[in-house]
């Protein structure tokens, strides 16, 4: 059975507001990608009922659309993710919530969920909102600490078409106990090596710790495996470029996706890196853990 072309490369660009969004829509369109910015939701599926336009298409989505909500967009990312015809990359342009509250007394502007309000209240409602759909994103990249040629540079790390020789690929950890990811290529079950969860002193710390990483390494199995999958990932790569893939997703999951997953994931990484592959890390459980105990009302501290 031949399977469907794919005939549309789709990104969709979200993220608070001040973060960084306009700048990487712009970034893209400088990139070749045909951009629309703040199309009501309910008109995107009929992107793609005509022909395909010849060059990949970014859309600009944020909390001034006048159908956004957090449900439909995720709605949206599944009924997308799952037509043969639509390569699906979910962008999301991410900020400190003290960075943001700190760029909007800068610029004295009012946001766009709070206007009779203080920017602080309207940011924490916006990350609360966003919450579900920063979750299911494919590339999140953090401009808490970056100018805006950072950004573009970043961008162009991971969706410049000129570069036809690269493969981005996407690593990542997560919780077995909050289901597998969508949108992961390939998955490999990390709860067969010995867990620090058991050892007191390396309870509260995570896989990028050294500790911990050394503790599962000296694991027997943790050798032949992790060789095992080098060399697996390594001779995949190069096949997947050459069939003209643009992105691979590789995920490691534990039961806490604390500890195993994140260690794997790092280290893998760091292999591919040094091989010459443009990588990046992501840590789903430890984002969301970090996002739970955001302080409340860091605009009034700041």
């Amino acid at each position: 059975m031949v399977e469907p072309v794919q005939e549309y490369r789709l990104v969709l660009v979200t993220g608070p507001s001040g973060a960084g969004r306009t700048t990487a829509i712009n970034a893209l369109e400088d990139m070749g990608y045909e951009v629309i910015d703040n199309l009501p939701l309910s008109f995107v599926p009929r992107l793609i009922e005509g022909p395909s336009i010849g060059r990949p298409i970014a859309l600009g989505l944020d909390v001034r659309n006048r159908d956004f909500n957090a449900t439909a967009l995720i709605e949206l990312i599944d009924t997308l993710t799952q037509d043969p015809r639509v390569s699906l990359e979910v962008l999301y342009i991410d900020c400190s919530a003290s960075e943001l509250i700190r760029r909007y007394n800068q610029t004295r502007r009012r946001h766009p969920l709070a206007p009779a309000e203080t920017p602080s209240e309207g940011v924490e409602r916006e990350i609360d909102l966003l919450a579900p759909i920063r979750a299911r994103a494919d590339h999140l990249i953090d401009t808490s600490e970056m100018s805006p040629h950072d950004l573009k540079s970043d961008l162009a790390h991971w969706f410049d078409r000129g570069a036809a020789t690269r493969l981005a690929v996407s690593v990542q950890s997560f919780s077995y106990k909050r289901g597998v990811p969508r949108g992961v290529d390939m998955i490999f079950d990390c709860r067969f090596l010995k867990n620090p969860y058991w050892v007191e002193s390396l309870r509260s710390l995570d896989g990028r710790d050294a500790a911990v990483a050394d503790y599962i390494g000296s694991d027997p199995r943790f050798a032949p495996f992790f060789g095992k999958l080098c060399d697996l990932v390594l001779f995949l790569l190069p096949a997947q470029l050459q069939e003209g893939k643009a992105h691979l997703s590789i995920g490691f999951g534990c039961t806490g996706g604390q500890h195993r997953s994140v260690a794997v994931a790092e280290r893998l990484g760091n292999v591919l890196a040094e091989a010459g592959w443009p990588v990046s890390k992501r840590h789903r459980e430890l984002e969301r853990r970090a996002a739970a105990v955001l302080p409340t009302h860091q605009g009034e501290k700041a």
